[in-house]
């Protein structure tokens, strides 16, 4: 080989190199892009039709939620609030449009892998507890880890921790209607955490809750937002709450909005 053949040689191999680092570096960058996102919403629309009437309850609503990112949604009573909420947790089907949770697309799931989506990614916070009546507290913690597969005493020894966190360490063993109100919604809390979903819905978490009670479990869900890197949708009447969000988002005649920055 002579000393020209030599030097092509290594040019076209240092700029294979080059090529191969570029593309490298683009596909880490695209993927780094994708995990920033735990949901995205794209033209989302939900119509009712019953008979000859049609009603529009959410029309082309798009926005994404970043990974350890807390959002508000807040509007008027009937504005569909809840409604999003459901089909962003795949509780409720969209007319159009597509929810991606986890970079899984819910709408080409099937039931099955929707509701393992759901154990694996999302966590639940309703304005009633929604705790099972017959079995503690711990029980009910335990209850998303054991419908995944994990082992009782892994299950109860995380469920455990948990509720030490929120300030339950010794109520462990009392079923619900032993507990008060802002101990049963502490609890479900603790429940929806207990998996460490990328995102936690919240649908009136403290609507049930006196203003104490209220207050200490915004600050609870905000510090373990922060400890545990869990993302938060909240929708709420209560602008203080709102207020704590990253970002607030106005529901209003099906459109979704950004609020003016604060």
């Amino acid at each position: 080989m002579n000393e020209t053949t030599r030097n092509k040689g290594a040019q076209m191999s240092s700029s294979q190199m080059k090529s191969s680092q570029l593309k490298s570096s683009q596909m880490s960058s695209n993927k780094m892009q994708s995990s920033e996102n735990v949901l995205r919403a794209s033209n989302v629309a939900k119509t009712y039709a019953e008979g000859g009437l049609r009603t529009h309850v959410l029309s082309d609503v798009s926005f994404t939620l970043k990974r350890g990112e807390t959002m508000a949604i807040v509007g008027a009573s009937g504005s569909g609030k809840s409604t999003l909420l459901h089909i962003i947790g795949g509780l409720d089907t969209l007319t159009a449009g597509e929810v991606e949770v986890d970079g899984r697309v819910l709408s080409r799931l099937s039931d099955a892998e929707r509701g393992r989506v759901r154990n694996r990614s999302l966590g639940f916070i309703y304005q009633f507890h929604h705790l099972l009546p017959e079995f503690t507290a711990l029980e009910n913690v335990c209850m998303p880890l054991l419908i995944r597969g994990t082992a009782i005493g892994e299950a109860e020894k995380q469920a455990t921790t948990l509720l030490e966190r929120v300030g339950l360490g010794a109520r462990t063993h009392h079923k619900p209607s032993e507990l008060s109100g802002g101990e049963r919604q502490r609890c479900a809390v603790a429940r929806a955490l207990v998996t460490r979903p990328a995102c936690v819905l919240g649908d009136e978490p403290t609507g049930n809750l006196d203003e104490a009670n209220a207050a200490q479990v915004y600050a609870l869900m905000l510090e373990l937002n922060h400890e545990i890197g869990t993302s938060f949708i909240l929708v709420t009447h209560d602008p203080r709450l709102a207020a704590k969000m990253d970002r607030t988002l106005v529901l209003h005649n099906g459109v979704l909005q950004e609020s003016p920055a604060r």
